[in-house]
């Protein structure tokens, strides 16, 4: 029997990169006309779910790695502003669906984001932190995602979660923290291991019932 619902964000709640690139375009294009490479939503969808130094490295190309580190803390500062104020997609069914876990589950996410990432995604939608005992990322703890989900565990003192995300650095952090992975196919990545999938998050009630 499970006892808490760990969510990825990205690809599992909320689909957020049509304002992300919008928010990075922004920055790039007004403050560094230096880097040139081309911020696409295709392009951030293959790169969420990294590590945020990872996907600045790989997101800019055309200036040195440590240049573009310091250039996505920008667009990290400016992209959490947007999304407060403008939110972004969330997926189909998703108050429905949390409101009928939490009758049973813990519910918690536990995202490779930066610091107020996860704050902007309860800003927009204040409704829906009710739904959520607690949360974890990176940019509050320094610590990669196993980790993250180990501390949301301890924190909770929970025994048997299960963790809800999309990409294969969700399937891979919950093999180190062994927590059992149900893959939500309907977001950004190709996972080929997990214990179930799902196509909605809709489909979680059926799984947990």
């Amino acid at each position: 029997m499970y006892d808490g619902v760990i969510f990825d964000l990205d690809g599992t709640l909320w689909n957020s990169t049509t304002e992300v690139a919008y928010a990075f375009n922004k920055v790039v294009k007004e403050k560094h006309p230096e880097i040139t490479d081309e911020i696409t939503v295709e392009k951030l969808q293959s790169l969420f779910g990294k590590p945020l130094d990872e996907i600045a490295v790989k997101l800019f190309l055309s200036v040195s790695e440590e240049h573009a580190i310091e250039v996505m803390r920008e667009c990290c500062e400016y992209e959490c502003r947007y999304l407060a104020e403008h939110g972004a997609i969330l997926y189909d069914g998703l108050e429905d669906t949390l409101k009928a876990l939490q009758k049973k589950y813990k519910l918690f996410i536990v995202s490779n984001c930066q610091d107020g990432y996860i704050e902007c995604f309860f800003e927009a939608y204040p409704h829906l932190q009710q739904y959520f005992t607690d949360y974890e990322c990176p940019g509050r703890t320094g610590k990669f995602k196993a980790d993250n989900i180990r501390l949301v565990i301890e924190r909770n003192k929970l025994e048997n979660p299960i963790y809800v995300g999309d990409t294969q650095g969700d399937a891979d952090a919950c093999k180190e923290a062994e927590v059992a992975f149900i893959f939500a196919r309907y977001g950004f990545g190709n996972v080929q291991e997990y214990e179930r999938a799902i196509d909605s998050l809709g489909e979680l009630l059926e799984i947990l019932a």
